[in-house]
């Protein structure tokens, strides 16, 4: 008797999941994947099916696995996570990608939903936020972060999910510009930041060149604050 009472208390406790939402983790540091990982598997209708350290491995894994959900770092090593997401989405339609990154920057956000995302998330945001996310995104629809919605209006963010930006292409950094900027402004020299993304030296001193005249920069403090002030990085 006693025993059956337990089964049926066990029993209550069940709760029926119709789908349980494979997701790929793709972010070069190992100690958030492996944060994620433990709280994305805690939920009864999530599972972390693969994990990727840079773009290309999370093209080859999506490509392969076909996962629902990418969590996509956007500033990825090999390959960046906006060309690394151009090219998951137009291989597989069903795979939706969410950017899980560290910057609250317009063209970041601009850039990721263009190559299709459906989310963009900052990396200090609440797991109940990220879980909520995932969800809202595997249903189809379009999410975006309190964190980003504080630098962009709606009406931008709509306008950004259906690629109506008219804003001058000469007036814009590239998504490379932006990676050189960045690590520009962090203190790394043209030959380190050629060696970390796999470019030769005169192609940086070259995006360096063409980054100073399109923001009308003088020199390597100015440059340092134009990224601090756009978000590229940190103080």
């Amino acid at each position: 008797m006693f025993l059956l009472v337990l089964l049926m208390g066990v029993r209550r406790k069940v709760v029926r999941v119709s789908k349980v939402y494979s997701i790929l983790l793709a972010d070069d540091h190992k100690i958030l994947r492996e944060g994620l990982r433990s709280l994305i598997n805690k939920q009864m209708d999530m599972n972390v099916v693969a994990e990727a350290s840079d773009g290309v491995s999370a093209v080859d894994l999506s490509v392969d696995i076909k996962p629902d959900i990418v969590l996509m770092d956007v500033m990825l090593p090999k390959m960046n996570g906006i060309d690394a997401t151009k090219i998951i989405v137009n291989r597989n339609r069903t795979t939706r990608v969410i950017a899980l990154s560290m910057y609250a920057n317009a063209n970041l956000v601009s850039e990721m939903f263009k190559a299709g995302a459906s989310g963009y998330l900052l990396k200090d945001c609440a797991f109940d936020e990220l879980s909520r996310a995932i969800r809202f995104v595997a249903e189809g629809r379009i999410y975006v972060g309190p964190g980003i919605k504080k630098v962009l209006s709606e009406a931008f963010i709509d306008m950004l999910v259906r690629e109506r930006s008219k804003e001058n292409e000469k007036e814009r950094l590239t998504v490379r510009e932006i990676e050189v900027l960045k690590l520009l402004a962090e203190g790394y020299i043209n030959k380190e930041i050629a060696d970390m993304l796999h470019i030769s030296v005169n192609t940086v001193a070259r995006h360096r060149q063409n980054i100073m005249k399109k923001m009308n920069l003088k020199n390597t403090a100015e440059l340092t604050r134009y990224a601090i002030r756009k978000g590229y990085i940190s103080v």
